[in-house]
């Protein structure tokens, strides 16, 4: 394989999950044995959910909260930041399929089947409704599970998410249209390779693995039909340098009624969906900022009010 060519694929790759080797020593999350003393869960196992075996583990106590995690990463991703909203919430961590500790199977991998996974998991584990954040790949997994299940869903946050194909900056297309199993055997020295085989059922799927991936990513997909049938509350959350183009996630947030018109002196005319554009922050390293839990802790619990200057002054 070209070197060009295997470049052009691991950066692909690498669009869906933020690999430590593609982060800065500054923002690069410390995934110690420390680190990850402090995500042991409290329960865990494998539910048999339509022909595939996924690993959930679930955390503190309070009201749930599904937590899924992106492409050719799992759920120990967000172990940075997965403490500080277990001190809030039942936090339900899901291991999405051909991830993690979720083996791939034989069925084929589309949004719309793991949405429906996700409605089946949060019914079996006994909870009729629950809040929903999913960060790239598993924001288009908690999209798909809103649209579908809108009846299981409480709150949704989507973190680096886009509802069409032609949000991604054009540069990526190609790239990410050549993701396949030619590449595995030239990134068994990463890091996403190494997390894989660590805790993977079956670590010689990686290729298969990365083939599904590709398909995946060629696919041009447009959901825009579907924006206007949340009507759940919503949270749109990105890096102010992501992958998506800032004209796409503003378009996003006013599909869904927001950044339409003036709030109004007394916020009667505020939307009950929220965006948040985190500053010097990438797609590559969002979904372990502290500002992440800071500013969608309050949209969860659904927190609408806010001081006044007045109380501000005399605190």
């Amino acid at each position: 394989m070209p070197k060009s060519l295997f470049v052009a694929i691991l950066a692909s790759a690498m669009a869906l999950i933020a690999s430590p080797s593609a982060q800065s020593e500054e923002t690069r999350p410390a995934m110690t044995s420390e680190t990850k003393a402090l995500v042991k869960p409290e329960k865990s196992g494998l539910l048999p959910i339509d022909g595939l075996n996924y690993y959930y583990a679930v955390y503190g106590k309070g009201e749930p909260l599904l937590l899924l995690h992106g492409g050719l990463g799992s759920s120990d991703m967000f172990a940075p930041i997965l403490p500080k909203f277990a001190e809030h919430r039942t936090v339900i961590a899901v291991d999405l399929q051909g991830h993690g500790r979720t083996a791939l199977g034989e069925r084929p991998f589309g949004l719309e089947a793991m949405g429906d996974d996700m409605a089946a998991i949060v019914k079996a584990l006994g909870y009729d409704k629950v809040d929903v954040m999913g960060y790239s790949l598993g924001g288009g997994v908690a999209f798909r599970m809103a649209v579908q299940h809108p009846e299981a869903v409480r709150r949704l946050v989507m973190v680096s998410t886009g509802y069409a194909a032609n949000g991604f900056y054009d540069e990526m297309r190609p790239q990410q249209a050549q993701v396949s199993a030619a590449a595995a055997e030239f990134m068994k020295d990463t890091p996403m390779y190494k997390s894989y085989v660590a805790v993977a059922p079956k670590p010689e799927d990686f290729p298969k693995l990365l083939d599904a991936l590709g398909a995946f990513m060629r696919k041009d997909y447009d959901f825009s039909a579907d924006v206007p049938k949340l009507k759940m509350p919503v949270m749109l959350v990105y890096g102010d340098s992501d992958m998506y183009k800032p004209e796409h996630e503003i378009k996003f947030f006013q599909m869904l009624g927001g950044g339409l018109k003036d709030a109004g002196w007394m916020r009667e005319h505020l939307s009950q969906n929220r965006l948040a554009i985190i500053p010097n922050r990438t797609h590559y390293d969002v979904f372990f900022a502290p500002e992440l839990v800071a500013s969608t802790l309050p949209f969860l619990d659904g927190v609408t009010k806010v001081k006044t200057r007045d109380e501000i002054v005399s605190e």
